[in-house]
Parts: structure tokens; sequence; C-alpha cells
């Protein structure tokens, strides 16, 4: 007689079986995040908790947030929605957020979340520099395509602490809605001359892409793609260098050459209204902007450097200015609304420095005047 062996089953009823199928993936999938939050210890990632273990150099500068306040020095400081750290599995980064609309700062029309340095220097005595590497993440998806000013924000600035306090030098990343590529381009501001200047304007010149005249011909139509521009995400470097009256620029990609440029801060070119150059004649000059600069530019004054996200795409109707004035979405100054959209400027940067010259002195005048 043959021995006969039994074999029971457990009778696993459907929802059962998912249960202990489940059960069993979760130690697995623990140690899976354990192990990736243990890669980030080792990299040091998991530790950074404030911009200023990211870029060690927050004690040269004011910073300025997106809701108007001033946050001083930003040592050890962070702020939700404007000011924080970023890592995107390879590096840490410093995060600069502003919406297009709140309380601003100054007679600015446009949010900042945006450094400026203590120290002021002049350009005739100045050995200053500053560097920096970012990514532009976010800029204004709504706004009109005649304003020269939408979709764009302004990532490093020279500034004047004096006189008029125009802007030597402001880098703009300027992307139109449905492209790939943005533009990068700086302005040089005139230091115009006399009393009154309600009739300053810039001139721009392309970095990759298009400069800031480039605009569309209706609130929706936009030109065509630039074929040498940068992507949202895609990083790029400035160096900003004032040596004895002359300013220096170089831009660095891994996309596009490197490109420099120099331009005299001591002597103007504009001093005459035959001087004015083109793309003035067909930008400012239409609506009332036609001044003329002081012969000496910017000789006598006091300049800092500024570095952040200035965003220049704000709610204000472009029949007050078509240059500046982008008529954006605003949602009413709610900044949720507005960054649940896409009405907001955000710029990443990983690295930056800055070295001041001995003859540099106190910006405190300056802060004083515009707090």
């Amino acid at each position: 007689m043959k021995n006969k062996t039994n074999i029971s089953f457990i009778n696993f009823s459907i929802p059962g079986l998912l249960f202990l199928f489940f059960v069993t993936l979760l130690p697995l999938n623990s140690c899976k995040d354990e192990s990736k939050e243990s890669k980030k210890e080792e990299k040091g990632f998991s530790k950074i908790e404030y911009p200023s273990d990211v870029i060690p150099f927050f004690n040269k500068w004011n910073l300025i947030l997106g809701d108007g306040s001033n946050a001083g020095v930003a040592e050890k400081f962070k702020k939700e929605d404007f000011f924080y750290t970023e890592n995107d599995d390879k590096n840490n980064w410093v995060v600069f957020k502003a919406p297009n609309s709140g309380d601003t700062h100054g007679t600015s029309n446009n949010t900042r979340t945006e450094l400026a340095q203590l120290k002021k220097w002049y350009p005739k005595t100045a050995n200053d520099k500053l560097s920096a590497t970012l990514k532009v993440m976010n800029v204004s998806t709504t706004g009109d395509a005649r304003v020269a000013a939408s979709y764009s924000v302004v990532v490093g600035q020279i500034h004047s602490a004096d006189g008029h306090e125009n802007e030597p030098l402001k880098i703009f990343y300027k992307k139109f809605p449905g492209h790939t590529k943005g533009s990068v381009f700086w302005n040089y501001e005139i230091n115009t001359a006399g009393d009154d200047n309600s009739k300053r304007w810039d001139y721009s010149t392309p970095v990759w892409g298009y400069d800031f005249s480039k605009v569309g011909e209706s609130p929706d139509t936009y030109p065509e793609e630039p074929t040498d521009g940068i992507a949202l995400g895609e990083e790029f470097s400035y160096e900003i260098k004032v040596l004895d009256g002359v300013m220096s620029l170089t831009f660095t990609s891994k996309s596009n050459k490197t490109k420099t440029f120099s331009k005299n801060l001591l002597e103007s070119e504009y001093f005459e209204k035959s001087s004015t150059p083109k793309q003035t004649q067909n930008l400012f000059v239409p609506i009332g902007q036609d001044g003329v600069e002081r012969k000496n530019a910017y000789a006598n004054e006091g300049c800092f450097f500024k570095l952040g996200c200035y965003n220049q795409t704000n709610g204000k109707s472009p029949e007050v200015n078509m240059n500046w004035c982008s008529g954006a979405e605003t949602h009413g100054g709610d900044i949720q609304k507005q960054y649940a959209d896409g009405s907001y400027a955000e710029v990443w940067f990983k690295t930056g420095s800055i070295f001041v010259s001995d003859a540099a002195v106190s910006n405190e005048e300056y802060f004083t005047k515009n707090d």
C-alpha cells in the first residue's frame, strides 16, 4: 500500500494576498530610501539648511525679499517662498524667487529677492569683481509680448548709490512663452545729464539670443526662438570686473561660445543727441525717453554690485510705459496664486564670489535713504 502525502494549502483571500505583498515590499522600499538618504549624507546634501551654507559670502550683502522686506545680512537665514536651498541630486543651490506683484522696494515697480553690496566703490579707483554660476528656473509665463521687459529677470547688476541712482549694468535672462531657449543680454543705462532723470534710457547688447529690444508684434505673438539661446534649467556663468574705470564682462556656458565685453564708465559716448543709438531711437524715443548722458558718465558716483532674482515682469498697464510695464497676471497680489500659474521669476545660484577692493567704502547711506 502506497503512502499518501497530505499537502495542505493555506486559503488566502485576495485582500489577504495584497496585504502580504505590500507588507513584504515595505522593508525593501525603506532600505532603498535609507540608502538614498545615506548617499546624500555622504555628499553633505542633507546637512545644507541655509543659503549661507552653500555660498559663504552673505556677510558682504544686504538681502531684499520678494515681499518687499529687508532681511539684512542673510547669514544663517532662509525664508519660505523667497530665499532657501534646493538640491538637484548633483549640487546644492541657493534659490531666489519673486512674484510678478507684491510689496516692492524703493521706487521700483518690480519685486525682487536680491542681494545688494554693503560697500560701494568708485569706478576710477575700483578693482572690484563679482562672479556667479546660475540657472534660471522660471520667468513669468504671463505678460504683454510688445513690452520689452516681459518674461524677463535680472540676475546681476551694478547700481549707482549716488545721484540719480541709475544702473550701468543689468544682466537679463528672457524667454518668450512656448520657446525652449531664452536670451541672455546686458543693458547699460545712461547716467542722465541734468536733474531730470525721466528721459533716461537703456542700451542693450546680446550675449546669447536676442537683446532687450526684440518684442512681439501683438500682446500674444512672439518672435522666432533664438538658435543660440539658453534653456530654463541650463547653467551659465558671468564675471563682472571693474578696474581703473573700465567694466569688463565675461559670459560662459557649455552650449555656447564664451563672450566678452567692455565699457568705459568714466567717459560717455552718448552725451550728444546725435550719438543716440538706433536701438534707442526705435525703443525709447517714441515714449519720450530721449535724454543724453553726462560726459563723465558714472565717474563721480559710488557704485555697488547686486545679485539675485529681480523680476522684470509686473502687472502695470503697458499704456503707462511700453518698455517696462508688462500687464502681466498678478491675481491681485496673491503670491501663492502667482506661483501656481507661473507668474513669477525663480533663479538658482550654485556658486558666487565677490572681491571688494580696499578703496571701497560703506554703502549705508544708500540703504538708509531707500529703506
